[in-house]
């Protein structure tokens, strides 16, 4: 081989791996001014919560403000088409919820799509529903919740805190999976929801478990069964839906994801330092709190996750008949 020709292709070599070395020192040196997390909820719930704790958590890893942005309303479509729109470079951040999942079914339009136009970065934590009935409701067990529905189709209520919510679809798919005819009445939040539960309004609801803890804590609220895959150490006492009906599993999760287009080495980025914050025995501490486990995983683990209950959810929102208000 020639000299010239040697150098040549040492030059080709060095122009291919200068973007790559660009692209990769332009992720090492994000992000150089605050970044935000929008999210679809007003303050105070568990959204709310773990999208703050990421922001602290980011903020002392990154050296620059994650800013907890938080736009409700649409059943969060406001906050996420905000995030599809905006620009690809990082600094507009989405938390991703089981709305997002849901919602592709739930609304015949949308002006997205999700999975098409975002791109997933990590997994956060999920948490378990619990399904709880007022103490005069005469049934101490799943197995006795259900006889007692069977005998009575039509006339046993329960409360969401609206059409599509988390809460609502927990209680369509153990209608669907357990064969029994309950009467949906939804309300704005799980707060007023819970007042007409204390209340005897309504016999039963498939509740957030941090909102509802103190309630069952106090004895104003009897939990039959928590919903998600394994007991929580919240109610350690408490069986799974599953045990009582095979397969069943609904949980409400967070996640973090971005538009379309954003840089792969920014995601890399942020997957690695979310994972790292999780894998913090302060953050592990602080989750388990909150009655959540962790999600940690790649961006194409928490891809998947979004896909597959984005699926399942819509084949419950269809059994429903749901339809967004």
């Amino acid at each position: 081989m020639s000299v010239p020709r040697r150098r040549f292709l040492q030059f080709a070599a060095a122009a291919v791996a200068a973007p790559a070395v660009a692209r990769s020192a332009f992720a090492q040196g994000y992000p150089t001014r605050p970044v935000r997390l929008i999210i679809g909820y007003t303050p105070g719930g568990s959204a709310d919560l773990t999208a703050r704790l990421m922001g602290q958590w980011l903020t002392e890893r990154m050296g620059q403000p994650f800013v907890v942005e938080s736009r409700p309303g649409g059943g969060t479509n406001i906050a996420t088409e905000a995030v599809v729109r905006a620009p690809p470079d990082g600094y507009t951040l989405l938390l991703v919820a089981p709305a997002n999942a849901i919602n592709a079914t739930l609304y015949e339009k949308l002006n997205y799509d999700f999975i098409r136009d975002t791109v997933p970065i990590a997994g956060l934590n999920r948490f378990p529903n619990v399904m709880e009935v007022n103490p005069a409701v005469p049934a101490k067990s799943v197995p006795e919740f259900i006889a007692y529905a069977k005998a009575n189709p039509g006339k046993i209520n329960y409360a969401s805190s609206g059409n599509g919510s988390t809460i609502h679809m927990s209680a369509e798919l153990f209608k669907m999976m357990a064969g029994v005819d309950l009467v949906h009445v939804p309300y704005r939040g799980s707060a007023p929801a819970l007042t007409d539960m204390l209340a005897g309004q309504v016999q039963v609801m498939f509740d957030n478990l941090p909102t509802s803890i103190e309630h069952i804590r106090a004895g104003k609220l009897r939990p039959l069964a928590v919903t998600g895959a394994t007991r929580s150490e919240l109610l350690p006492d408490v069986p799974t839906l599953a045990d009582f009906v095979p397969g069943y599993e609904s949980s409400a999760w967070y996640g973090v994801g971005a538009p379309k287009g954003t840089p792969a080495e920014i995601v890399d980025r942020l997957n690695t330092e979310i994972n790292a914050a999780l894998a913090d025995p302060k953050a592990k501490v602080r989750i388990a709190e909150m009655g959540a486990t962790l999600i940690t995983g790649s961006p194409a683990d928490f891809g998947k996750l979004v896909a597959d209950e984005t699926e399942k959810w819509g084949k419950v929102v269809k059994f429903a008949g749901a339809k967004a208000e």
